[in-house]
C-alpha cells in the first residue's frame, strides 16, 4: 500500500507538471460553453456520447502519453529494478487518470446539466470505462517509443472503441453490440440521465468486469515483453 501511494503522489506530480490538469480545465470550460446552448431534453440524450468520448481521451491517450513520456526519459526502466510491482504501477495510473476524469466530466454535467443526475450508475459506468481505456491504451502504447509510432496505430483502436456509439445513435442496431466491453458503460451512463431497463444496468455493470480480468491479463503482458524483457537485453 506504501508503493502505491508512493507512486500515485508521483503520478499526480508528473501529470501536473505535463499540464494535464491545464488541458482538463480547459477541456471543462470548452465543453461547458458548447453544452449550454442544447435544450435540457437533447443533453440528456447527448451528454452519454460527449462522456464517452471524453473518457477516451483523459485515459487511452494521457496513460500512453505517460507511458511513453516514461520511456523517453528512462524512468520506466529504473522502475523496473524497484520493488514496485506491475500492478502497482497500474493501479496507480488508474487511480490518478480516473480521478482526473470524474472530477472533469462531472465539473461539465454540472455547469452544462445541473445535479439531476443518478449519480451511482453514471460514476460506476465511467469508472469502468475509465478501467477498460487505461489498460488498453497500456497494453497498446507499450510496443512503441515514441508519440509518433503510436497515433497512427491507435486511431484503429479509437475506432474500436467507438463502435457502441454507432447503435446509440441508431446505426447498425442489433444483439451484436452488447458483446463490445464498452456498450456496458455507456448503458449505465445513459441511465444517468435517461429511464433504462433494469437488465441492461445489471448487464453494464457486469459484463465489463468479466472483461477487466483478461485486459489486465494483455496489459501486464505487453509490460512484461516490451518493458521488463527489453530492459533485460540491454
Amino acid at each position: 500500500m506504501k508503493r502505491l501511494l508512493a507512486t500515485v503522489h508521483c503520478d499526480i506530480r508528473l501529470q501536473f507538471r505535463n499540464g494535464f490538469y491545464y488541458a482538463a480545465a480547459f477541456v471543462v470550460a470548452y465543453l461547458s460553453l458548447l453544452l449550454l446552448w442544447p435544450r435540457r431534453s437533447d443533453l440528456a440524450w447527448i451528454l452519454p456520447a460527449c462522456i464517452f468520448g471524453n473518457l477516451m481521451m483523459n485515459t487511452f491517450y494521457f496513460l500512453s502519453g505517460l507511458l511513453l513520456l516514461e520511456k523517453r526519459e528512462g524512468t520506466l526502466e529504473a522502475q523496473v529494478v524497484t520493488p514496485l510491482r506491475t500492478g502497482e504501477y497500474l493501479g496507480s495510473k488508474l487511480v490518478t487518470l480516473t480521478g482526473l476524469s470524474l472530477a472533469e466530466n462531472l465539473f461539465i454535467i454540472l455547469i452544462a446539466y445541473g445535479a439531476d443526475f443518478r449519480a451511482f450508475p453514471l460514476l460506476l459506468g465511467m469508472v469502468l470505462a475509465c478501467a477498460i481505456y487505461c489498460l488498453a491504451g497500456f497494453a497498446v502504447a507499450a510496443r512503441y517509443d515514441s508519440i509518433n509510432e503510436f497515433l497512427m496505430p491507435s486511431m484503429l483502436f479509437t475506432v474500436l472503441f467507438s463502435i457502441p456509439l454507432l447503435p446509440y445513435f441508431g446505426y447498425l442496431e442489433g444483439w451484436w453490440h452488447y458483446l463490445h466491453p464498452l456498450m456496458g458503460p455507456l448503458l449505465l451512463m445513459e441511465a444517468g440521465f435517461q429511464t433504462v431497463p433494469l437488465w441492461k444496468q445489471v448487464y453494464g455493470a457486469l459484463y465489463p468486469l468479466a472483461w477487466l480480468a483478461p485486459i489486465f491479463v494483455w496489459s501486464r503482458s505487453a509490460f512484461y515483453r516490451f518493458v521488463i524483457a527489453r530492459e533485460g537485453r540491454r
